[in-house]
């Protein structure tokens, strides 16, 4: 009889589907997987329900499961959940540890197996519960923050899943928070007390980003003049948060795959292996599983990648969060401290609050942030006014007749108000964001640099929504300035 060893794991062999896959669209019921072990004790079965990442067994009381037997060692072996399976490690026991009655250091665990700990024999089942979430009532987890149920209901499935150290990928447009979450995951995690170590793929040129992730040697290529540590290596006992994940190229995702399935890197320029220990949280704002098929991102990458997928909604559709956020922002940046360190402005204007809470927010939460300082920093009064917000929150370069929540209103009433409140409020917010973006390229002289500048959204993605409305001349300028 034979065990399987970790290192001789293909895909898809081990890896589940999607497990958890919250879209914001309805309440999502998770399935969460829990290690029992069985004892038989005086000729009586016991059985023992885990759901942490690591179970110790041994003779020692500190153990997950104490095993008093003399052939057990003190710290005798752990079981290890590793996204979808659980793999079993000696621990450099004197008696050694079995599976199925074959002597292992380590070895994936398979339901209904006999685990055998010296003279002590355990059965290994793998539960597999179901949790209808429920909103947490939590307004803030970690640094995220809101009150809207899709916000409530995403708190909710982090506080389930950030123990369990399986591989998350965070799904939703660009600025919506996908770091903060993966901040309150990390903290939540068995790995806090490790590094958290951020890389964004899009923001480092194609011929690094294999050094950034898994390291050099010296001398490997033209300006290696030492031996460095890749993100990777550094994030050991801890989490790498991989922003930006559909911008990596393609060549470079069969090492990036490998290096999660061997849990092993090789730097740039070594042929030796460095074990890791890394839980990868990864974010996107691309359609992944429209990326696979364009052939742009590879499937068993995304598959080993997708256990958990969540999904962040964006700002327009949780208005309700907008006072809240700002209130938050107001009380943390640092432009809206006087020098004797008291906060300067203390409220905000019913109009001005009706003008933050009508707009669109292409950029989300990172554009509101945006909006809240540079109007802190120009405000002359302890009191946020409309007067202190920008020109097209004001609706001076959309409509200056008109402020934009009268034009998606007055816009509602010629359409008659037809399809659901839903499909009215996506058209009416789309109409604005092409009218708004051509506006501000025609006051710009179609100088998107320019353009993005003033509207202080991220060039990339003011491009990306000129692709979006079909606005010519997305695709003119290089992407790099």
């Amino acid at each position: 009889m034979s065990v399987e060893s970790p290192s001789a794991r293909k895909f898809p062999d081990y890896v589940a589907p999607t497990k958890i896959h919250y879209s914001g669209e309805r309440a999502p019921t998770i399935h969460l997987r829990k290690c029992k072990l069985a004892t038989t004790v005086g000729g009586r079965v016991r059985e023992h329900l885990f759901d942490q990442a690591e179970i110790t067994l041994g003779a020692m009381e500190d153990n997950d499961l104490v095993l008093n037997d003399e052939t057990v060692s003190r710290y005798h072996c752990k079981i290890v959940q590793e996204d979808a399976s659980y793999v079993l490690h000696d621990l450099g026991s004197t008696n050694g540890t079995f599976i199925n009655r074959v002597r292992v250091r380590e070895g994936f665990l398979k339901p209904g197996c006999t685990i055998g700990i010296g003279n002590a024999e355990v059965k290994f089942h793998a539960a597999d519960e179901k949790v209808e979430v429920v909103p947490s009532r939590k307004e803030k987890l970690g640094e995220a923050i809101g009150r809207h149920v899709k916000m409530r209901e995403l708190f909710a499935v982090v506080e389930k899943i950030a123990p369990t150290g399986t591989t998350v990928i965070l799904e939703g447009e660009t600025g919506t928070g996908k770091e903060v979450i993966t901040q309150a995951i990390h903290r939540l995690s068995q790995r806090a007390a490790g590094p958290l170590m951020v890389f964004d793929c899009g923001a480092v040129p194609k011929n690094l980003i294999e050094s950034e992730l898994f390291g050099h040697e010296k001398g490997s290529f033209t300006g290696a003049i030492m031996t460095r540590q890749g993100l990777f290596e550094m994030a050991h006992g801890g989490t790498l948060f991989l922003d930006e994940l559909g911008e990596l190229p393609i060549d470079l995702q069969p090492k990036l795959l490998r290096a999660l399935e061997q849990r092993e890197i090789r730097r740039v320029g070594s042929n030796r292996p460095i074990k890791i220990d890394v839980r990868i949280i990864a974010a996107t704002n691309r359609n992944l599983e429209v990326e696979v098929k364009a052939g742009r991102f590879r499937q068993d990458l995304y598959y080993r990648l997708s256990v958990v997928r969540l999904f962040l909604p964006p700002l327009r559709e949780r208005s309700e969060d907008i006072p809240l956020l700002v209130k938050h922002f107001l009380g943390a940046i640092p432009s809206n401290r006087a020098p004797d360190g008291r906060q300067r402005i203390e409220s905000v204007s019913r109009d001005a609050m009706d003008l933050l809470c009508g707009y669109g927010w292409p950029g989300n939460v990172r554009e509101l942030l945006n909006v809240v300082e540079r109007a802190a920093s120009f405000a002359e009064s302890e009191v946020l006014e409309a007067r202190d917000l920008p020109e097209v929150l004001r609706g001076e370069v959309v409509s200056p007749a008109r402020p934009l929540r009268a034009a998606l209103i007055a816009g509602a009433a010629a359409e008659g108000g037809e399809g659901t409140f839903k499909e009215a409020k996506e058209r009416w917010v789309s109409s604005f964001e092409r009218d708004y973006l051509v506006a501000l390229l025609k006051k710009n002289k179609w100088n998107i640099s320019h353009a993005a500048r003033e509207a202080e959204i991220d060039r990339k993605y003011f491009r990306k929504l000129m692709r979006k409305y079909t606005i010519e001349g997305a695709g003119d300028e290089p992407d790099e300035e």
